[in-house]
């Protein structure tokens, strides 16, 4: 954040009527008739939003909020690209519909039902949707202007598929219509809208750059109807020791409390909202950003071992020293998979390479777009081709193959057909690289590119 290469979003939190009770210590609390014909209570907390308690107006107030007040496009002036997180996949599909409706209203004639999309695991070819959306012709594109790709579907509505390894730079928007309460899912989800792009890269009418904002994207939003960024900025214990749980036998009978009578609410009445507030979070980024690597920091500093071996450039002992000495130990559990999820960068960080940045090594991570054009520089210096107007056509292909599992299976088995249907690398694409760097490439890659770097 600080050197200008990842955003920080701008948080509008925004609390109803009916959410503001559900996260009260209270709850929202129900009065209703028992089968005895009893009067009871019950208080429904945050947790059992869109589980055991609806309100249809919470959810449209929601949708209304988040359009009236969502980031629009630089060029088009359509609502940003964006991303909205439900609490269960027939949360989704409520929520999807309810766009839907409103952008029809909003935008008469624009869409037919494809304004939003949901995207989770019971919708068939989910996966594919979500390339799809990265590459800006899910369900079609340039809705408003012909010579401006960008995806028709502007909302993906989803629980759970798009959190970690998401790679989408033209993101303006994140929505969080759920509790959240994993400091992991938080931060892989705000991660998702904090990679800078230039919107000119998709408008290909030099006539239209003139009159357009400034095509950088500076800013995106991320709105919190749960009160989520407070909550792990104020209330989470983050030097709770967790206790695993008892276990119980089978012969032991249960002593949990008996379930509710009532066991669903609907909430048929209207909601307003009660609060809403901006924050523009600064560089110093969030409170959640900063302590999981703080620990491991702290950690690794005050271990003479270490240090010592980092000092003398024995990095094959220090290495070998934590993964035997420090990780997965009963006090912290650290392990490269929950460091490497919370640096929240779009590639695979090494041990060394965070390590370098504990000590001071290296300023930052680099991430998978500089690495990227890092490597395609060394190509460039070391195959020095004259055909300047086809490096374009030469990076995309070195990029493709870089990153694309499947785009390298087809080019190392010369299925060449299958890229009429690849959505990362396409026929045309291949034949614009010229025919000799079709083989240079992938041999370079082989011998002198780690691919391992590249994966999310």
């Amino acid at each position: 954040m600080k050197d200008g290469f990842l955003i920080n979003p701008t948080v509008v939190d925004a609390r109803t009527e009916i959410t503001t009770d559900l996260l009260s210590k209270e709850g929202f609390v129900v009065t209703f008739t028992d089968n005895a014909g009893e009067d009871q209570q019950e208080a429904f907390k945050q947790r059992e939003f869109e589980k055991r308690f609806f309100a249809d107006a919470t959810n449209q107030l929601f949708c209304k909020t988040f359009l009236e007040n969502a980031l629009r496009d630089p060029i088009s002036g359509e609502i940003g690209k964006s991303i909205i997180f439900a609490v269960s996949q027939n949360h989704a599909a409520k929520l999807s519909q309810i766009l839907n409706q409103m952008a029809d209203r909003m935008f008469p004639g624009k869409y037919q039902s494809d304004f939003a999309v949901q995207i989770t695991s019971q919708i068939p070819d989910a996966q594919q949707f979500t390339i799809n959306f990265s590459n800006n012709n899910l369900l079609g594109s340039a809705n408003f202007l012909p010579a401006y790709k960008t995806s028709k579907a502007r909302v993906c509505v989803t629980v759970g598929m798009m959190t970690t390894g998401y790679d989408c730079p033209d993101l303006l928007n994140l929505g969080l219509l759920r509790p959240i309460f994993s400091p992991t899912d938080f931060i892989q989800i705000k991660g998702r809208g904090t990679r800078r792009h230039n919107f000119f890269e998709l408008l290909f009418d030099e006539s239209l750059k003139d009159g357009v904002l400034p095509p950088q994207k500076s800013a995106f939003k991320l709105f919190d109807f749960f009160a989520n960024c407070e909550y792990f900025e104020e209330e989470f214990n983050y030097d709770e020791v967790l206790k695993l749980p008892k276990p119980i036998h089978k012969s032991t009978p249960s002593t949990s409390s008996t379930p509710s009578t009532h066991e669903a609410y609907e909430h048929l009445g209207q909601d307003i909202i009660r609060t809403m507030e901006e924050e523009v979070i600064g560089i110093e980024g969030m409170k959640i950003d900063r302590m999981f690597f703080e620990r491991f920091e702290d950690t690794v500093l005050e271990n003479e071992f270490i240090v010592a071996a980092v000092e003398s450039g024995q990095w094959d002992r220090v290495i070998d020293y934590v993964n035997r000495e420090v990780f997965d130990k009963p006090e912290e559990y650290y392990n490269l998979d929950k460091l490497r999820k919370a640096a929240a960068v779009d590639r695979r960080l090494t041990l060394r390479e965070i390590l370098e940045k504990i000590f001071g090594l290296i300023p930052r991570f680099k991430s998978k777009d500089e690495l990227l054009e890092e490597e395609f520089a060394k190509f460039v210096a070391d195959a020095k081709p004259g055909e300047a107007e086809a490096i374009p056509a030469i990076k995309t292909y070195f990029k493709a193959y870089l990153t694309s599992g499947l785009v390298r299976e087809i080019i190392d088995h010369r299925q060449f057909t299958d890229l009429a249907t690849n959505p990362v690398f396409s026929t045309r694409d291949f034949r614009a690289v010229p025919e000799k760097y079709r083989t240079l490439v992938p041999e370079y890659v082989k011998d002198y590119v780690s691919l391992n770097q590249f994966a999310a």
